[in-house]
């Protein structure tokens, strides 16, 4: 009697998970898009902060260049792209990443945009591990202090 109570829990366990392996691989199915456009919209909206949709007629995303930590300067660690911003094919500004070394807790990473005649367009922290309410200024969500760049 055990033998048949261990196989039919088996069977019912198999089937369990069988069932819940198709589930999972529906809903990716039919969610993947979504999931695919949230994250890119997710990745554009730092670039976005600073340089408006207004300001160009391409995406920034598509349209960039590679540097890596041989660049002087921009204290990378590894490689990273510059996000190039034009209308009507004209470059009209580019964002680059910069990893500022000397953080309290450690590097911050950062997005600088410079507009075609070498202003700063804004800038925008991405990381960072200073301790709450006293690095919390380079988090645009948390203070506008790093909208007077």
């Amino acid at each position: 009697m055990s033998g048949r109570a261990i196989t039919r829990n088996s069977v019912l366990l198999a089937l369990i998970a069988v069932c819940t392996t198709a589930l999972v691989m529906v809903t990716y199915h039919f969610t993947r898009g979504h999931i695919a456009t949230q994250m890119r919209q997710a990745q554009e909206k730092p670039l976005l902060q600073i340089i408006p949709r207004a300001r160009h007629d391409n995406s920034m995303l598509d349209d960039t260049l590679t540097v890596g930590p041989h660049s002087t300067g921009l204290g990378l660690k590894e490689e990273k792209r510059i996000y190039v911003a034009r209308q009507r094919s004209n470059v009209v500004a580019v964002i680059i990443p910069v990893t500022a070394p000397d953080g309290y807790a450690g590097d911050i990473e950062l997005i600088v945009g410079v507009n075609r005649d070498g202003t700063i367009a804004g800038v925008r922290a991405l990381s960072h591990n200073e301790t709450p309410g006293l690095g919390a200024q380079v988090d645009i969500e948390r203070s506008d202090w790093v909208r007077s760049f």
